[in-house]
């Protein structure tokens, strides 16, 4: 029984497009890595009958969100979904676990969540003044006040710039360090005072808020958000079956790169240009479908601030 519906309070991105991409089919077996609040998990069972569906998410709140999509669509439907509390980077062995090792496909779903970022206790947003935080899974003990208040200054200016592209990191990550000695900084508001006071006012008073880069840097640390999806995007690739989908939405640049990177590299045909019959093991395991990403439609983008930043690229496995 097709069309279950489960609400919950979080604006999915480039919900169509992504799912759709996968070309589900009936008896398939599908990944959503990123369970967040289940609008894609949902979408997709809602494409087909006796599918198996298997949703990651490190957020215990998340995974308690979906208990009752679970019950329904186990209940009522010729669907098996099973929500997995673990860090997509995981992919290979829980599905191991399982005696699963193939896919018809798999959907990612980038970044923060809606329900994080809104919630003050979580410490992602520089507006609302919280402990500093950041974990996506809070049963972990990195934190952002630890990496604040412990890592050294050369660590500092390492992430903000490589995360965060942040042309000041030299000037906040010296700031934090004069500060900390005085005192620690545990709190979001803390920290955007810090920033501030280390930005010249000039600059302060261009682009976005001027600790959002800051912030950006501190929650890939935290969560080790590049080297988890590298790790997890090959696994993805092996696991897919020959004509699978892969659909992978992200929301800044360096993730962006690095999906369009793992893509392109599995894509690549390379083999010396006079060898004449290309061995099976040799050729390109992957087409990427998008060659430009897909982009959110005017309409989403007037209903969905959030969508603005959004790129989506499809990839297709060729064979094993």
């Amino acid at each position: 029984m097709k069309g279950i519906v489960i609400m919950f309070r979080h604006k999915t991105v480039l919900l169509t497009p992504a799912i759709d991409a996968l070309c589900v089919h009936d008896g398939g077996t599908y990944v959503d890595a990123t369970f967040g609040r289940g609008g894609h998990t949902q979408y997709l069972l809602n494409k087909g009958t006796n599918l198996t569906v298997l949703a990651f998410d490190r957020d215990q709140q998340a995974i308690d969100a979906g208990k009752e999509l679970v019950t329904t669509t186990n209940d009522q439907t010729s669907n098996h979904l099973e929500l997995i509390k673990a860090n997509f980077e995981d992919l290979q062995e829980q599905l191991e676990q399982r005696q699963i090792f193939n896919l018809d496909g798999i959907v990612y779903d980038l970044g923060v969540s809606s329900p994080q970022f809104d919630d003050p206790k979580r410490g992602f947003s520089y507006r609302y003044d919280a402990r500093l935080d950041m974990r996506m899974d809070q049963s972990q003990d990195l934190d952002a006040e630890y990496i604040v208040n412990h890592w050294e200054y050369q660590q500092l200016v390492r992430i903000f710039f490589r995360y965060g592209d942040e042309k000041f990191s030299k000037r906040i990550a010296r700031s934090i360090i004069n500060h900390r000695q005085k005192t620690p900084i545990t709190s979001t508001l803390q920290l955007v005072e810090v920033i501030k006071e280390a930005i010249p006012a000039a600059a302060r008073r261009q682009g976005g808020h001027p600790a959002k880069k800051v912030f950006q840097a501190l929650r890939i640390a935290v969560n080790d958000e590049l080297g988890a999806l590298e790790q997890s995007l090959t696994a993805a690739i092996n696991l897919l079956l020959p004509g699978g989908y892969i659909s992978v939405i992200t929301f800044q640049s360096l993730e962006d790169r690095i999906v369009k990177q793992i893509f392109r590299e599995n894509a690549q045909l390379n083999v010396p240009g006079d060898m004449p019959v290309v061995p099976d093991n040799l050729e390109p395991k992957l087409k990427v479908i998008t060659k430009k990403p897909i982009l959110p439609s005017a309409e989403e983008l007037e209903h969905n601030h959030r969508a603005h930043s959004a790129h989506l690229r499809v990839a297709q496995k060729l064979h094993q």
